[in-house]
Order: C-alpha cells, then structure tokens, then sequence
C-alpha cells in the first residue's frame, strides 16, 4: 500500500456523498451493483444506500461484501443492502443474482461497475486473460442488462436506468491494454442499445474517468514507484495525470455521486450519453 498520505485511498463520509430528494429513492426500489466488495462499487452501493435505496450488491469477493456491509451499517441509511456473492462468468448466477434484486422490490436501477485490468502488448497478451476480461467487463453487463430490463420495465416508473463504468479509455487508445480498451468502447455501445431499446422507459448511460484512488490504484502506484525509481507523486502527476489538467485523482465517492446524479430525477434526458469527468485529459493536449 502506498506510503504516502496523500496518495492513501480516503475513508469514505457522510459528507463525501451526494444525497438527493427523489420520489424513486426508497427502499421500495431496488438497485444492482457489480463489483460492490471495494473501490468504486463499494462507494456507490454505500452512496446508494444512503439516499434510501435498497442495494443489491454483487461481487465474487464475499470477504469484501462483508466488508461493504459493515461500511453500509456504519453509515444508519435509510436504505438496505443485500449483500449476493457472484460469479459474473457464470451466467446462472448472473440470473440468479437479478431474479434475488426483483425479489426486494421494484428493480429500477442497475449499476455494472465491476472491471479488471491486465497489461501487455497486444502481441504477448494471455488469450485466456482476454477471454476473462471481456467476460466480466462486456458479456456480463450485457446478460445483466437482458435479464434486469423486463424487471425494471415491469415497474411501471419509467424511471429505470442501467448504467455502465466506461473510462477515458473508452475515448482513446494507449498502448499495452488493447483488451480493457476494446471492452470500455463496447461498453460504450451497449449504453446506446440500452437507450435504443428502452423506449424511455429505461434509460441507458454511462460515466468516464480517469485514475481513481482505490485501494488497487494506491498498491499500483507504489509498485509503479519501486520500478521506475520515480516518487509517488511524480507517479500520479507526471505518468498517470501527465495528459490531464487537474493534477489530483478522483475519488471512490466522487465517481459514484456521478450515478446517484444519473439515477436521479435530475437526470431525465440522460439516455445514451456519457458523463466525461477527467480533468481535461481527452478534451485538451499540449
């Protein structure tokens, strides 16, 4: 883990999170998270959870879905949240994992935020690491989204949403991760069909960032560090934020206040968009 203060992945507040008055925000309606055990997905599904939601959390890690409950109970929501270990390769427990988030109340909302990552050229990467990656970053969204939208269309709202953790790498290519590339861009037009297909009654978006300070990043950052004999913050600031105006990394609660946002009744004409937050790094160059 990371040594330096600064560059330690924050404890998550109350004062973190974005916290919205919205008819569709109670526990009567169900949200879906991926990859609930950590990082991203255990911001949102706390932020979720706050805002009076009940949150079906998914991820094979079952350590950090204990975790993300303790988090959660932490916290006094309104909402509940219902930790569903899950193998997002396995298509019966993807199944399975939408059939227990109906079983709550009126599923509404799904969140695909579960992502892996594998660096090498194009040349020497692992085809099974391949196979494994586009698994849980596109075949999974994609069968979570056809077995959650007749759930969520069967509610009746018309306020539903299914959306996706796309990244700056869904706008762009750099060398070394040509896998995680090709799913983000999938990613991005899975978002359209949802917005194609949902007759307004489901929504479809997606959010992009860049480097977030997950527990992951941080370890990423020291190994980075030892390798290149580079400090940390030359690690943050001149190799990953090189390109990127805003020179901090974003955090865990910051990305998920961006899908409370989109779930929102704030968010209405939000259908096959992209919420582009990254400090200027694919919008400006040198």
């Amino acid at each position: 883990m990371s040594s330096t203060p600064e560059l330690e992945p924050p404890e998550l507040t109350a004062d973190d999170l974005l916290v919205l008055e919205d008819p569709a925000f109670t526990p009567d309606t169900v949200a879906i998270v991926t990859g609930a055990a950590s990082g991203i997905g255990e911001a949102l599904a706390v932020a979720l959870a706050v805002n009076g939601l009940t949150v079906v959390g998914a991820d094979i890690d079952e350590t950090g879905l204990e975790e993300t409950t303790a988090t959660i109970k932490s916290f006094d929501p309104e909402g509940r949240f219902l930790s569903v270990p899950t193998d997002l390769t396995d298509d019966g427990d993807v199944e399975a994992m939408v059939d227990a988030a109906a079983e709550e109340g009126d599923l509404s909302f799904v969140a695909n935020i579960a992502g892996m990552q594998h660096i090498e050229s194009i040349a020497e990467f692992p085809v099974e690491q391949y196979d494994l990656l586009q698994s849980v970053m596109i075949r999974a969204p994609f069968l979570l989204s056809k077995y959650a939208m007749p759930h969520i269309e069967a509610s009746g709202a018309g306020t539903g949403a299914i959306a996706n953790m796309s990244s700056v790498h869904g706008h762009y290519a750099t060398q070394d991760k040509a896998p995680y590339i090709t799913a983000k861009h999938a990613l991005n037009g899975l978002t359209k069909s949802i917005a194609a297909e949902g007759g307004g009654d489901v929504r479809g978006f997606s959010v992009s960032v860049g480097y977030v300070l997950t527990p992951l990043m941080a370890d990423q950052i020291a190994d980075t560090a030892a390798s290149r004999g580079l400090s940390e913050t030359e690690v943050v600031e001149d190799v990953m934020l090189g390109p990127a105006r805003t020179k901090t990394m974003m955090t865990p609660a910051e990305v998920a206040n961006l899908f409370v946002f989109g779930f929102s009744r704030h968010a209405t004409h939000l259908n096959g968009g992209d919420l582009l937050f990254d400090g200027g790094y694919t919008t400006t160059y040198e």
